[in-house]
């Protein structure tokens, strides 16, 4: 499985916030992009794998109040980006459109 790597690493390197890696960091000793760092974190996630974040980068969760600050970035992530689509939803009038297609 490719994502085993990261969990491995990450419990052996980056157990608890006080150890968190930056991703450049993860992405070198990996070998592999940002792009699939995101990805495989974002997929052991949607399986319950509990790999918090940081300024200072990711981790291996290891209390539920690290779980819990995740959470609440993630939120405030989605949350940014509600607002960014709701803006961009609005600039669409400006096109005399309200869905789909592209500007003439």
């Amino acid at each position: 499985m490719k994502y085993e790597p990261l969990v491995k690493h990450l419990k052996a390197e980056c157990m608890g916030r006080k150890n968190a890696r930056k991703s450049s960091d993860l992405e070198q000793s990996l070998q592999i992009s940002g792009n699939e760092l995101r990805r495989r974190v974002n997929r052991l996630r949607r399986e319950g794998v509990p790999i918090g974040s940081s300024v200072d980068g990711y981790f291996y969760a290891v209390t539920a109040g690290e779980v819990y600050a995740t959470i609440r970035q993630l939120r405030a992530m989605e949350n940014s980006l509600e607002a960014a689509i709701s803006g961009l939803e609005s600039s669409l009038y400006n096109f005399g459109e309200s869905e789909g297609g592209e500007g003439k």
